[in-house]
């Protein structure tokens, strides 16, 4: 029997973020797109998306959704098949990022919530290319306003207060996709590299040309990257 798949989006991302790989795989099997958006810590978040899913599942992260993936994989091993993550990381933030992350809550703080994706984010979510594309912009301002400012706040709190994964990397035995955008600024391919090095069974897919959203900004690629990762044996 195909197992489900379950799609963790990233910060103030909706299940728009997976629209074409929901619209791709949703007739081979039942695809669900997680609300991780319920607590303000990864392990309540994680525990919660477990107490929804299915027995054994597919697992698909992409950004904040690679912390909740490897959260869940502490947490239950035995019941991800297969998991995939993309445009993420293991590791803890430098101080830099750290400090990064508390300027855009003093943002919504002064009022400014919208303004953390028009004026600060978008342009470092995508790539270069991508960023006269008026229908991805339009979808990535209509995800952070769907999210809100209360849940922005919840998902801040988890990514500030998430351990280091990197520990954990090597006990994952599933079929691993780790894939990430050529040009990602916000989680460098270095990244992924790391975690490909450390993941056994892992193939490692850099695509060339995409930043940070990839199943947004080169959807058949990602799909054919993840067909071929739910294939594996």
């Amino acid at each position: 029997m195909t197992e489900p798949l379950l799609l963790i989006p990233g910060l103030m991302c909706t299940g728009a973020l997976f629209k074409s790989q929901t619209d791709t795989f949703a007739g081979s099997r039942e695809v669900i797109v997680a609300d991780h958006t319920c607590a303000g810590d990864m392990r309540e978040i994680a525990l919660q998306l477990l107490a929804d899913a299915p027995d054994s599942f597919a697992l698909a992260g992409l950004s904040m959704g690679v912390y909740l993936s490897l959260e869940i994989m502490s947490l239950a091993p035995g019941r991800v098949t297969r998991l995939a993550l993309l445009d993420g990381k293991a590791r803890l933030d430098i101080a830099q990022q750290t400090a990064a992350r508390h300027q855009l809550i003093a943002m919504a703080d002064e009022g400014n919530f919208l303004a953390i994706t028009t004026d600060i984010l978008l342009h470092r979510l995508i790539a270069p290319g991508n960023a006269a594309d008026p229908e991805l912009r339009d979808t990535i301002i209509q995800m952070a306003t769907d999210t809100g400012e209360m849940k922005f706040r919840r998902q801040m709190a988890a990514i500030l207060g998430r351990p280091d994964y990197l520990p954990g990397l090597s006990d994952i035995t599933c079929p691993t996709l780790i894939l990430t955008g050529e040009l990602d600024v916000i989680t460098p391919p270095e990244c992924a590299v790391e975690m490909a090095a450390q993941v056994p069974n892992s193939v490692l897919d850099i695509v060339p040309g995409c930043g940070h959203l990839s199943t947004l900004e080169e959807p058949e690629v990602v799909n054919a990257a993840m067909r071929d990762w739910l294939d594996k044996t």
